[in-house]
């Protein structure tokens, strides 16, 4: 048995170390996590029955869940990507061209301290994932993702160091007083922006 602790791990974190442990595993074998709320829960279960496994969960307190996955099959390693390298058909490899473009340093609408912990659990998540992106773009507020203080520095670098290319737009850099204080990647312009954006074969705006 193959045990994952995701006890106090805020999303997504307890779900992908579930997915690591599973694609680690080289027999059939049962994964036990532990984790302590309900998001988890329902994410990891959908994961494992989406996944063809057989999971049962168990609440042990009001903090404190155990979920049982049994893997009675080993999946190739190619199975479940989302992209998948096929010359005959023209599909795009394991990274293509996607391009994930950033220009604010918190997610969606809303709440300000949600909109920035949804940004970084989205970069940690991108970071983690099997597909991954060309190039990561950082404009106007998202700029200070790159730079000194983001929490999201150790993901960034990360994806750099898996052949990431991160660019941040100077001007942005300039006007918000970042110029000194990039910590990863390369600077970049206008012009740059929009030609990764118009050759990409793919635009992520989260």
């Amino acid at each position: 048995m193959v045990k994952v602790n995701g006890m106090g791990k805020n999303c997504p974190i307890p779900l992908i170390e579930t997915k690591k442990a599973i694609k680690a595993l080289t027999s059939p074998d049962t994964v036990e996590v532990m984790v302590d709320n309900n998001m988890a829960v329902k994410n990891i279960t959908r994961f494992a029955t989406d996944s063809g496994y057989v999971v049962s969960t168990e609440k042990i307190s009001e903090k404190e869940f155990k979920l049982t996955i049994e893997v009675k099959e080993i999946k190739p390693e190619s199975e479940g990507k989302a992209l998948e390298s096929c010359a005959a058909c023209g599909a795009t490899d394991n990274t293509g061209n996607i391009v994930i473009a950033i220009g604010s340093e918190k997610m969606g609408c809303g709440d300000e301290k949600l909109g920035k912990n949804l940004m970084k659990a989205f970069l940690y998540s991108v970071s983690q994932a099997e597909v991954r992106p060309k190039t990561i773009l950082f404009f106007n507020g998202g700029a200070h993702l790159t730079c000194e203080g983001s929490l999201s520095l150790e993901d960034l670098n990360n994806l750099k160091e898996l052949g990431v290319d991160i660019k941040t737009c100077g001007t942005c850099l300039d006007f918000y007083g970042l110029k000194d204080k990039l910590k990863v990647g390369d600077v970049t312009n206008m012009y740059d922006i929009v030609s990764t954006m118009e050759s990409a074969s793919l635009v992520i705006r989260p």
